[in-house]
């Protein structure tokens, strides 16, 4: 009998800062995103209340380059995708490991925001709004 292993994450949440994009020397994009996302649980009081939960996400090529024209601090997005462990040694010899979301899908989500709230950004494509989202 196969084993079968599935690692799939999906979450939506809202970005904490603008996204980063670079291109490697290779000439492949990457762009990176902070994701925050709301976990909802109660107090010692009872009352609820929202708990952030921040995660790196990594977008690659097109993807990645699609996401850093049209998105921005704010914005609410979904991210399907995987999660990966790394680890790498430091300038000073210690051992770093991260847990990062590689996403395989971004979608747009929300009110389409105006031009004066797209933080220099390009507006997102005509007849876009709040009733459909982007998947790129």
């Amino acid at each position: 009998m196969s084993k079968v292993n599935i690692n799939r994450i999906v979450l939506t949440g809202n970005l904490t800062a603008d996204p980063d994009l670079r291109t490697l020397p290779s000439g492949t994009s990457v762009c990176n995103l902070r994701l925050a996302c709301n976990t909802r649980r109660k107090n010692s009081d009872g009352d609820w209340v929202d708990k952030p939960n921040y995660f790196n996400v990594t977008v690659w090529g097109a993807q990645g380059e699609t996401a850093a024209k049209y998105l921005s601090k704010g914005r609410p997005v979904a991210i399907d995708g995987r999660l990966e462990w790394r680890e790498w040694e430091t300038d000073d010899g210690s051992n770093r490991q991260a847990v990062e979301i590689i996403a395989d899908t971004v979608q747009f989500l929300g009110e389409v925001p105006s031009s004066s709230e797209s933080n220099g950004r390009e507006p997102v494509p005509a007849g876009v709004g709040s009733e459909e989202d982007i998947e790129f």
